[in-house]
């Protein structure tokens, strides 16, 4: 079993900037796979960011240049810096773990372990 727990949501100003992480625990071994996910009330869960085994990355086309993900594998943990922040990033932010694949995909079907989510508020 993986367990996924994020931290470093919170309110923030329209412009400011976040970021959030995703300590994984328990069975995890490489390759695999990481993402990001947000969903906000009343839309589908979009996902955000991913980055696969070798450190490839995948964005949404509304973070590109705005949000960054990376990785540490010695401490098997996930971030998102977010910046310039919009209203529209409000949402609960989930990260999720994929351990059959080296590749990764925004989609949430492809990840078999999430974490609980953290809240992210824009605060304008």
């Amino acid at each position: 079993q993986v367990q996924l727990v994020e931290s470093g949501g919170g309110s923030v100003q329209t412009g400011g900037s976040l970021r959030l992480s995703c300590a994984a625990s328990g069975s995890i071994y490489s390759p695999y796979s990481m993402g990001w996910f947000r969903q906000s009330p009343g839309k589908e869960r979009e996902g955000v960011a991913c980055i696969d085994t070798y450190g490839a990355t995948s964005y949404a086309d509304s973070v590109k240049g705005r949000f960054t993900i990376s990785r540490d594998n010695a401490r098997n943990t996930l971030y998102l810096q977010m910046n310039s922040l919009k209203p529209e990033d409000s949402a609960v932010y989930y990260c999720a773990a994929d351990l059959s694949s080296s590749t990764c995909a925004r989609i949430s079907s492809w990840y078999h372990y999430w974490g609980q989510g953290t809240q992210v508020t824009d605060s304008s």
